[in-house]
Parts: C-alpha cells; structure tokens; sequence
C-alpha cells in the first residue's frame, strides 16, 4: 500500500477537544505534493495520526461558509 504524503500549510482551527486529545481541526492541506485544500478531519496529539475527514476545494469551502449564515 502506497504512502499518503501531507503538509498542513495553514491551521486554521480547532472545532472540538475529546477525552482522549484528539481534536477535530480545519486545516489547509497539500496531498501528495498537490495544491492545498481545505481539511476538517480528526488529529491526534501533534498531529502524528489521523482520523477519516472531509477535504473541501475553496469553492465548496465557501459555500459552507455562506449556507451556515
């Protein structure tokens, strides 16, 4: 199984804490070398592992911004 390559570019924020430190983030991402996007996923302590998540163009980012309002 091939590796996954990241770089979070931006931390944006954090949504929520659980018990165990893991918090969910919105972040600007590069995969694998790629234009970065925006990422709302689940993070361990330092970043070290992740959880499944959602990864937005800036387009659909926005759209979620305006249908929240």
């Amino acid at each position: 199984m091939s590796s996954i390559e990241y770089e979070i570019v931006e931390h944006i924020g954090v949504l929520s804490e659980n018990s165990k430190g893991w918090r969910r983030e919105v972040n600007l991402i590069s995969w694998n070398g790629r234009a970065p996007k925006y990422d709302i996923r689940d993070w361990s302590p330092g970043n070290e592992k992740m959880g499944k998540g959602i990864t937005l163009t800036e387009e659909e980012f926005k759209k979620i911004a305006e249908l929240a309002k």
